[in-house]
């Protein structure tokens, strides 16, 4: 999930998010869940992962893990400045995008992280629902999808820590503090994956109790938009989150929310090519004489 690394190079990480909601899918409790292929070789049966790392979310798996290296090996090298180097060039701050022109921050704050347990949860989640999310769509739209909630949920987030500053509910200090992680595009995977296959079930671990996907990213929207409300200190950008599932599910209903305009605005450019071609078949129509004087055969 998304954190905000604070300037002295500490990341907290709530204790309520360590171990997730949910870690397996019970893949036998609804035809929209999809099995992992498997084989067996010889005595016994060997599971095939390879159905959860498809193109799209395999590329932005290694392409988070090699980043996170980069971070570790940065922070053991150079320590703090090692880390500051990261946060301060692709960590997503607003005071950087406009004092700076760093204008790749809402793009190259996705594949950053804190901690282990940080980039672990992330993928996991992205591995285990993103994965038919992917196979339904393709990869071409899947990693459309991801970037367009990743990015509006970063631009999400400036606006609201800018206008928290503006409003003078928040330090200026606010605005210096970069948001770094997947989370954001995570969150509108999950949605994406609630509106597509809404009865698909999972088991929420370690309770035996299953609930449908649809159920579950209501629980997870309402956890994290009472995240947000008061000051819990606890490091993570819950808006962050509700921006990637509000992105997402602008972007997925987009055709039902433009659908009146879009059928007005359509009514009204055929009324007025009727009214013109009115007028037109009107000017040059040619009427015959009231009284001709002969006929013409």
């Amino acid at each position: 999930m998304s954190v905000l690394a604070h300037p002295g190079g500490c990341i907290t990480f709530p204790r309520s998010v360590t171990l997730p909601l949910t870690v397996f899918d019970s893949g036998d409790c609804s035809p929209y869940t999809s099995t992992v292929p498997s084989f067996s070789r010889g005595y016994g049966h060997r599971f095939d992962l390879s159905g959860y790392f498809p193109r799209a979310i395999k590329t932005i798996c290694i392409a988070c893990i090699s980043v996170f290296f980069l971070q570790t090996i940065s922070a053991l090298l150079f320590h703090e400045a090692g880390q500051r180097f990261w946060l301060d060039w692709f960590g997503l701050a607003p005071s950087s995008i406009v004092l700076h022109g760093r204008a790749w921050e809402p793009f190259t704050y996705l594949f950053l992280h804190g901690t282990f347990l940080h980039i672990f949860f992330n993928l996991l989640y992205l591995a285990m629902f993103g994965a038919d999310l992917e196979h339904s769509w393709g990869a071409k739209r899947f990693y459309a999808y991801y970037f367009i909630c990743g990015i509006g949920a970063g631009l999400i987030d400036m606006l609201v820590r800018t206008l928290l500053v503006v409003g003078g509910l928040a330090k200026h200090s606010l605005l210096s503090i970069p948001t770094i992680g997947a989370s954001g595009a995570i969150y509108g995977v999950l949605l994406a994956v609630a509106i597509v296959m809404p009865h698909r079930q999972v088991w929420f671990f370690p309770l035996p109790v299953t609930v449908s996907m649809r159920i579950f990213v209501i629980v997870m929207g309402a956890i994290e938009f009472f995240g947000t409300i008061g000051s819990t200190g606890d490091g993570v950008s819950h808006v962050c989150h509700l921006g990637g599932m509000l992105v997402g599910y602008i972007y997925l209903r987009r055709g039902s929310h433009l659908y009146n305009y879009r059928n007005f605005f359509t009514d009204w450019k055929r009324r007025r090519l009727r009214k013109k071609f009115e007028v037109y078949v009107r000017d040059h129509t040619d009427k015959p004489p009231s009284n001709p004087d002969n006929w013409v055969n």
